[in-house]
């Protein structure tokens, strides 16, 4: 399977969007980059579906333009007027070549999803690779009003309980791309929650 960073070129602050491509394309959040429907337009001509690991503005800003582009399903945890599919804690998702359990991991945001195959997560912001506050394990920041510190960490704990060994490839909502051992990433993650520092010094 192969997975483009489709809002790689972004100028605005977005999240990463990725295009699954194979039997079944789908685009793994919307991003908030003016053009992203183009852009997935240039890889593929048919866009079967949109999955939301939440819904904050940098992860579905251009929603509506991509599901207009398309006429794609929405599949999302939480409620959005144009979900098509609704999301629950151990449902399996087809994207690109290979199949996903959707893994409920909430604290930076209520309705945030993971989803992971045998070999590949899509981590959204729950843990990323590097963020500008760590390298090789980050995770969401857990700050602002409705986000739990405590929560998170349940969720990451969560994760790795759920997570194969044998997953190499991590797609994080920001930051790199990290191709290797993810589980040792996100272990590195969790021990970083865990000191409950703040995670910007200006928290």
């Amino acid at each position: 399977m192969e997975v483009l960073t489709v809002t790689e070129d972004a100028e605005t602050f977005t999240c990463n969007a990725y295009l699954a491509t194979g039997d079944r394309p789908v685009l793994v959040d919307a991003g908030a980059m003016p053009g992203v429907a183009d852009v997935v337009a240039e890889h593929v001509a048919d866009l079967d579906a949109v999955v939301l690991t939440h819904q904050h503005g940098d992860h579905v800003a251009e929603l509506d333009a991509v599901l207009d582009a398309f006429d794609a399903d929405l599949y999302a945890y939480g409620e959005h007027p144009r979900r098509t599919e609704a999301l629950d804690d151990g449902d399996r998702v087809e994207m690109g070549d290979e199949s996903f359990d959707v893994v409920h991991t909430p604290g930076h945001a209520d309705d945030h999803v993971s989803l992971v195959s045998e070999s590949s997560l899509f981590s959204g912001d729950v843990v990323v690779h590097d963020d500008g506050a760590f390298d090789y394990g980050s995770f969401g920041r857990t700050d602002m009003a409705g986000q739990s510190r405590e929560v998170l960490i349940d969720s990451i704990e969560t994760l790795l309980d759920r997570m194969p060994d044998g997953v190499e490839h991590m797609y994080a909502g920001h930051g790199d791309v990290f191709h290797g051992d993810v589980r040792d990433v996100v272990e590195t993650a969790l021990e970083r929650a865990e000191k409950r520092e703040p995670k910007y010094p200006d928290e």
